[in-house]
Order: structure tokens, then C-alpha cells, then sequence
């Protein structure tokens, strides 16, 4: 019967089935004429253009209807499970050596992002397929397809994740590509994706849809693997000399290890107030008077501190503590894994980096050994001046020299100026400005180290270093206190400090004191700080580059700060 619900005979039926065949014959050779003359170059007709492109809004809002009428129907937009049997790294590896304009008859799957979509004709397709930071020509043509061709490829957008099972060939052009018999898309992009051409620029943006950013910017998932290779360099470097990595609490009772201004958090079922830890010193210390001689910690700290360009709130160090060892040891370890490091990562000693505001980079030498700066004599030299005893910068008459040499150099410091505040400024607006190849500062007063032992041979100061890079500390350690005695005076020291309104002073922490009364080891400290050292090593000097998600202000809050200083006052 037709249609119509007219009966038909037996002939009729098989001429309309041999009209049906040879309109099929036909579709399927003008898609490989349409093929042939896409590979012939400039002078086939050839039609080659992206989507047009719409208002974001409008298009998110159709996508979510179209993809909302696919469930409405019973279709399943997003699948369960696509078998990928070859990644792209492999696909190009494998397959490269296809002759252009051939195929192979293996049968392959593969997925990715569609970045690209062009067209010649209606039966010839290609996109461009991206994943694992690598990319490869998806060539649809109508002839290899074992699906509904344009039912298939006009859903087909930019942004959306497909699967594609086919054939691995070239173009007559030789571009790697895979020939599909079928297509399948996995995950609709809702959204207009930016395209490549125009990028994905705008650091603002970029930081808050870090996603995002990694689709559409290859150097910054690059740089994302450099600092996983970077943390994997430091762990085996300190695996091979016998440390064993632990993990200690991130809440604590007393906020210590740091001169820093703790998180404040409540936990409900102690009803006690707790700190998110700004350093893991004291546990690592006490993990040594158990016996751990050689132990290491990578992991976040939170400071509740300034958001700047070297600065975010929540951050990633590496301490180490090595019994039997002192500051001299720890810079000699400094130098081996820093340097080793720069050269693993880069293949030279020397790497480019450009300072903010900078026209050109500054070329940063990590060649061993590092350049070791006295801070008290340094001061001494650059200010032209002797300085009392280090002996002496408690009282109140060092405190008042120190403040006066600020005060005649112009070296800015805020409220509470104590002695160690003051020597702090002095100290950056000075001789950290001074330091663009890696520096060891050496050898700083008592009274900004209250977790550092004297020095053995000039009372007042301690056996501590900073090193610093393009300007920059990465690095504190020094030969750790062990005197139970002196080490709870220091701590009083600071609570009274705090007490003057030092938010960053420490308090005294009684349950460390007690450990050090069981004995800690002759033993020395260091702490270094990851997202600095990536950024040193990646030419990055925005830290929020190489954090995947940085602390950034709520929008919301940003468009009402924003409109309250542009509204006129009544």
C-alpha cells in the first residue's frame, strides 16, 4: 500500500525500490566528489566558515531548550560510557606514518572537545577534536557514515565533547585525521565557547572559570604540569636522602609555627574556637623528638593575611626537619635541590623571568654555589651607622634607634613598631632588593626568631638564613631551638608582643614545650614555598597563575564596591 493507502503491485513496489537505491548510489557518490574536490586545493569550489556567531545569552538559552526537547523525546544527552580505545597521544603517535590521502582499516574510538567545526558541502565535515593538550582533524564524510548524517553532524557544536569510532587516514594535504563511522556526542556545551582566534584573554575571567581557561589555553595547562613535576622533583629529591613524608592536623588549638595571623574556625562538637594552622613546624619537631630523624611535609597553610601578586591566603610549602644537622648543612641542601631543580625543569641553570611592570625579562643564575649575606653587617654598611648590641634589641632605647633610622630613611612601617617589625622593613626595603640570583640573608637577630637557636659565636643572633629569589623569599630555615627554657622565654616574649597588638606574634603552645623537655635532637628546619618557586621557574609573576583556583573577591561583592564609588553622594 502507498502512503496514500492506495495498493500497489508487485512491480510498482520494485521500481520505486530501484529509484531508492540508485538516489542512495548517487548521495553517496556526490560526498566523495565533494570530498575529492575539498582535497584538490584552491581551485576546487570549496565552502569553509565557522558558526555564525550569536549573542552568548540567547545561545546558552538555546542550547538548554534543544538539549531539554532531546530528553523531552527520550534520547539520552549525556551517555553513561564511551569506550575510548586509543588516547589522541597515541592516535598521532601510531598513525602518523598513514600516506596522505589513505586510510587505514583499523577501526578506532577516540574523544575530545570540538574547538572547530567547517564544512564543504553538506556531506564533508571536519572538526578540529582537542584533548590532552594535543589535537587532531575529525574528517566526516557522509559515504563512511553509518548513521543519519545530518541528523547526526547538525548537532554538532563548538564546545561539545564527541566520541568518534572510525578511521585512522590523511588528508590529501596530510592532515592526520580519523574518518568516522560514527559519531557520538558525549557532553553538550551549553555555553558559546570563545574561539581560538579571538582567545581567552582576560585575566579576571581567566581566574574565575579556570576550566575554562584551560580549554582554551595551552601554555596554562603547561604550566600546570610543570608545577606537578616541580613538587614530584622536591619529593624524590628528599625521598633519595632518607626522609619519610607524614601529614599533620590543618586545625589547631594554638595557632604556631609561623609569625602570621591565623583562620579562625569553631568545631561544633567541642565547642572550641580552633586555628587553621599557618605553618606544620611544631608538629614536624615534635614527629623528630619521637625519633623520626628525617621527616618532610608538603601541603597547604592558611594565612590570614594580604591578597597580592606574591600572596594568597591559602598556599603550598614544603618543611623538612633533619636531625643531627645544622643551618650550614641546610644551605648546602638548599643549593643541590634549587639548582637541580631549575636545570630539570628548564635544562639550564640560567631561566628567564620578567617582574611585573618589566619591559624585558631579568635572567635569573642558579648556579651553584649561592651568594651568603650577614644581615646586621649589611644594615650596618648600606645605612653607615653601627648598631647596638643584638644583645640589646629588646630594650626600649634599641627599639628607639631602630625607629629612628626608619624614620630618617624613609623606610615605611606600620603600627606596632617593635624592634623585629622594624628590622623586618629594613631589611626588604634594603637588601632584598638586592637579591635577583638566589641569596642566603644569614644570620638574623634573636628577636624576629623565636623558634631558631642562637648563634654559636655572636650572642643576639641566630643561626638562621632566608634565601630569596628575583627579590622574593622562598626559603627560611635555620639550626631549630632545643633549649625547653629558652624556647618557652621566646614564646613569652611573643605573647607579650601579641598582647601589644601583634596579630601575627605567636602564642606559647604547652604541649610543644613539654615535647622539648623529652629532648629534641640537635636538628635543623627549613620551609619552602611552592607557588613562589613555580612562579620563578614558569616566567609567571602573578601567583593566581599558578594556583587552578586562587582566592579572588565574590563578585558580588565587587559590583557593590564598585557601585558605591561611582554613585554620587545625596
Amino acid at each position: 500500500m502507498s502512503e496514500g493507502g492506495e495498493k500497489l503491485s508487485k512491480n510498482e513496489l520494485k521500481r520505486r525500490a530501484k529509484l531508492e537505491q540508485k538516489a542512495k548510489e548517487k548521495a553517496a557518490k556526490d560526498a566523495v566528489k565533494a570530498q575529492e574536490a575539498a582535497a584538490k586545493g584552491p581551485a576546487a569550489k570549496k565552502i569553509v566558515k565557522e558558526e555564525e556567531p550569536l549573542d552568548p545569552g540567547k545561545y546558552h538559552e538555546h542550547r538548554c531548550k534543544t538539549i531539554m526537547g532531546y530528553k523531552e523525546a527520550g534520547e539520552t544527552p549525556y551517555p553513561h560510557k564511551f569506550k575510548v580505545t586509543v588516547s589522541l597521544t597515541e592516535f598521532i603517535e601510531k598513525y602518523s606514518g598513514v600516506a596522505d590521502g589513505t586510510h587505514s582499516d583499523e577501526v578506532v574510538s577516540v574523544a575530545g572537545r570540538v574547538h572547530s567545526i567547517r564544512e564543504s558541502g553538506a556531506k564533508l565535515k571536519f572538526y578540529d577534536l582537542r584533548g590532552e593538550g594535543l589535537k587532531i582533524q575529525v574528517m566526516a564524510n557522509a559515504s563512511f557514515a553509518e548513521q543519519d548524517f545530518d541528523a547526526v553532524h547538525s548537532r554538532v557544536h563548538r564546545g561539545d565533547i564527541i566520541g568518534c569510532v572510525g578511521f585512522p587516514g590523511k588528508t590529501k594535504k596530510g592532515e592526520l585525521s580519523i574518518i568516522p563511522k560514527e559519531v557520538h556526542i558525549l557532553t553538550p556545551c551549553l555555553h558559546m565557547l570563545p574561539t581560538l582566534h579571538y582567545g581567552f584573554k582576560d585575566k579576571e575571567t581567566r581566574f574565575r572559570q579556570r576550566y575554562l581557561d584551560l580549554i582554551m589555553n595551552e601554555d596554562v595547562r603547561q604550566r600546570f604540569y610543570t608545577r606537578s613535576k616541580i613538587i614530584n622533583y622536591v619529593r624524590r629529591f628528599l625521598d633519595n636522602l632518607g626522609f619519610l613524608e607524614v601529614e599533620t592536623p590543618m586545625m589547631n588549638i594554638v595557632a604556631g609555627g609561623a609569625t602570621a595571623k591565623p583562620f579562625v574556625t569553631h568545631h561544633n562538637d567541642l565547642d572550641i574556637d580552633m586555628f587553621m594552622r599557618v605553618a606544620p613546624e611544631l608538629y614536624l619537631k615534635m614527629l623528630v623528638v619521637g625519633g623520626l630523624d628525617r621527616v618532610y611535609e608538603i601541603g597547604r597553610n592558611f594565612r590570614n593575611e594580604g591578597i597580592d601578586m606574591t600572596h594568597n591566603p591559602e598556599f603550598t610549602s614544603m618543611e623538612f626537619y633533619m636531625a643531627y644537622a645544622d643551618y650550614n648543612d641546610l644551605m648546602e641542601i638548599a643549593e643541590q635541590m634549587i639548582s637541580g631543580l631549575a636545570l630539570a625543569i628548564t635544562g639550564s641553570y640560567k631561566v628567564k623571568y620578567t617582574p611585573m611592570g618589566a619591559d624585558e625579562p631579568i635572567t635569573v643564575d642558579y648556579t651553584p654555589p649561592f651568594k651568603r649575606i650577614p644581615m646586621i653587617p649589611e644594615l650596618e654598611k648600606l645605612l653607615e651607622v653601627k648598631f647596638p648590641c643584638a644583645t640589646t634589641f629588646k630594650e626600649e632605647s634599641s627599639r628607639q634607634f631602630l625607629d629612628d633610622l626608619c624614620v630618617k630613611h624613609e623606610i615605611d612601617c606600620s603600627a606596632p613598631r617593635t624592634s623585629a617589625r622594624l628590622l623586618d622593613k629594613m631589611v626588604g626595603d634594603l637588601i632584598e632588593v638586592q637579591c635577583i640570583n638566589p641569596t642566603f640573608i644569614i644570620e638574623q637577630p634573636q628577636i624576629m626568631c623565636p623558634l631558631a637557636k642562637y648563634h654559636r659565636s655572636t650572642p643576639g643572633l641566630t643561626e638562621r638564613f632566608e634565601m630569596f629569589v628575583a627579590t622574593k623569599e622562598i626559603v627560611n630555615a635555620y639550626t631549630e631551638l632545643n633549649d625547653p627554657f629558652v624556647q618557652r622565654a621566646q614564646f613569652e616574649t611573643q605573647a607579650e608582643a601579641k598582647a601589644a597588638g601583634d596579630d601575627e606574634a605567636q602564642l606559647i603552645d604547652e604541649n610543644f614545650c613539654t615535647s622539648l623537655e623529652y629532648g629534641l635532637p640537635p636538628t635543623a628546619g627549613f620551609g619552602m614555598g611552592i607557588d613562589r618557586l613555580v612562579m620563578f621557574l614558569t616566567d609567571s609573576y602573578n601567583i593566581k597563575e599558578v594556583l587552578l583556583f586562587p582566592a579572588m573577591k565574590p563578585e558580588e561583592q565587587k559590583d557593590v564596591k564598585e557601585d558605591t564609588t561611582t554613585t554620587p553622594s545625596s
